[in-house]
């Protein structure tokens, strides 16, 4: 049987909740609906979901806020899209700082919600081709890094855990499958979050600072990701398949 993607739309508008809900019934999906981060956090302890559509503006814990307390918590694998009143820039910066994967701005098309929402799923379930070839047991090694691909999380040569968000993964793993490559913003926007960019899309360059910051690399003298100027970025560290012990 085809497995049915479960949806969780948290917003504490009813109307848009329902409205929501009921287009993404009709596309084949199965639906539940949370008024808030209560009702939110006890959906979650009790069932398994496989995406999350957030809005920021709520009473009481904000979708901001709800989005950092879910990547830090064991459900931080699940995609995550805010929904946003606002047109303003910060707002998406914020959000995606806080672990989202994409944004969607009121008002919104059904369609096009359901679009962003397979688009993220597919980058989601999809590894990039050349390394589907690793096992979930191994590890990727690169300069004083492991990338565990089983835990999705980073590993310092102290064996010290960094956390990665869904969005810092995805985007480490198209690095990583293209070494010694220049990558434009445009490329890592389609292949990180599957849509093109706009002449004022920055939330590439945000993703790659965020990532920078993980792997400790100084954008000023950058030893992973270089800043290609005018072009992109490009990976240069040569890569290794580690067998875990």
């Amino acid at each position: 049987m085809q497995h049915m993607e479960h949806i969780l739309v948290v917003d504490d508008d009813r109307e848009i909740r329902e409205l929501v809900g009921s287009y993404l019934t009709k596309n084949g999906m199965r639906v539940s609906l949370a008024a808030d981060g209560r009702q939110m956090r006890a959906f979650l302890d009790a069932n398994t979901v496989d995406f999350i559509v957030l809005d920021i503006m709520m009473p009481g814990d904000d979708g901001l806020r709800l989005c950092r307390e879910l990547r830090s918590s064991k459900h931080k694998a699940i995609p995550v899209l805010l929904l946003t009143a606002r047109s303003d820039e910060t707002d998406r910066i914020v959000g995606l700082e806080m672990g989202a994967d994409d944004y969607l701005t009121k008002p919104f098309s059904a369609r096009e919600l359901l679009a962003r929402i397979n688009a993220v799923l597919r980058r989601t379930r999809m590894l990039p081709p050349n390394l589907q070839i690793t096992e979930s047991s191994r590890l990727i090694g690169f300069g004083n890094w492991r990338l565990d691909t089983s835990a999705r999380h980073l590993l310092d040569t102290a064996n010290t855990i960094v956390s990665l968000s869904g969005a810092e993964y995805r985007l480490l793993r198209v690095f990583l499958d293209h070494p010694q490559r220049v990558l434009s913003r445009e490329q890592l926007l389609n292949l990180t979050q599957g849509r093109e960019a706009d002449i004022f899309d920055r939330s590439i360059d945000l993703l790659v600072s965020r990532l920078r910051q993980r792997l400790r690399d100084d954008a000023r003298e950058a030893a992973c990701i270089k800043t290609v100027r005018n072009e992109g970025y490009v990976f240069t560290l040569p890569l290794q398949l580690l067998e875990t012990d």
